[in-house]
């Protein structure tokens, strides 16, 4: 399978703060690939080095074998960014973003034009195209600013936090068209903080730490490799206890999760008989039992935390 990002060795320091530190990774043709992390682990700097943003202080970083440092402007022509901070020119209207996005990248008049028309009613912004960005809601603006990075026709798309803060619909929309792009053969970069949509979108997960890799996987992988987080989730016809559940054998963790109590273990079965049992000595009735896989937000935290060493 072909590398179309390859890092190697990657570093970058901020006076004394090491913001990415020796990381290697492969994002393979035609993946949609996950890089998450808490704040200020590295990822928006991993992003700006691959982009070529800014320049790393060692290490190597290719794009379609194009290296970001000696070849950036070949690797920035197959490439295009949807930064967590981007937005919109907003003196102009939604027709002249993306026409000017299509100039600055050599697109011919005939075919920007058909493309913009194309994506921005994709994007349900056609008829607000000839208005002025400035009077665009957030939402809008981000599903402009996809429409202009699609415009190019990228073979490698980044995006960091494209449905941050977004609504329910726009955010759903946004995720069919990373989908539908990487189906037409787009290779996607996707940083987020939204577990779930990491889960739904990504072929692979890249979890950075302090400006270390600490996993890379696949979500489910990722999941099944963290036995110690599968759960039994009950509720009672009645107030129970939480303390009380945390002392039935082979229960590492117990917690209140709404109306319902979710109880911790590599042993399931076990637990779930100690419930039936627990149920009938205090005259209760069970309304609901659930036995639950680790979710990738299990994962995440559990990781973030032994490389902290808590």
């Amino acid at each position: 399978m072909a590398a179309v990002i390859e890092v190697k060795d990657l570093t970058k320091n901020y006076g004394e703060i090491t913001a990415v530190n020796h990381i290697d990774f492969k994002v393979w043709k035609k993946e949609i690939f996950g890089f998450l992390g808490p704040n200020a682990a590295g990822k928006t700097t991993t992003i700006r080095i691959l982009t070529g943003v800014i320049i790393p202080d060692s290490g190597i970083a290719t794009i379609m074998d194009y290296n970001i440092l000696t070849e950036p402007l070949k690797a920035k022509q197959i490439i295009s960014v949807v930064p967590e901070m981007a937005n919109a020119y907003i003196d102009l209207t939604a027709w002249q973003n993306v026409m000017l996005i299509g100039e600055l990248y050599g697109v011919p008049n005939k075919e920007r034009k058909e493309k913009a028309k194309h994506l921005l009613k994709e994007f349900n912004l056609y008829q607000r195209r000839n208005q002025l960005a400035r009077g665009f809601s957030k939402g809008m603006k981000q599903k402009l600013i996809v429409c202009m990075a699609l415009l190019t026709e990228p073979r490698v798309l980044f995006l960091d936090e494209p449905t941050s803060g977004l609504d329910v619909e726009s955010a759903r929309l946004i995720r069919d068209t990373i989908r539908r792009h990487n189906r037409n053969g787009t290779t996607i970069f996707l940083s987020t903080h939204n577990m779930e949509e990491a889960n739904q979108l990504c072929d692979r997960i890249a979890i950075i730490n302090h400006g270390k890799i600490a996993a890379i996987d696949s979500p489910e992988n990722l999941r099944m490799k963290s036995s110690g987080l599968k759960s039994v989730e009950v509720s009672f016809s009645k107030h129970v206890s939480v303390n009380e559940l945390s002392d039935i054998p082979d229960v590492t963790q117990a917690k209140k999760i709404g109306d319902k109590i979710r109880l911790y273990t590599e042993k399931s079965h076990s637990v779930i008989n100690s419930l039936l049992d627990y149920a009938r000595s205090k005259n209760l009735s069970i309304i609901s039992l659930n036995t639950l896989a680790p979710t990738l937000e299990d994962v995440f935290v559990k990781l973030i935390r032994e490389d902290r060493g808590d």
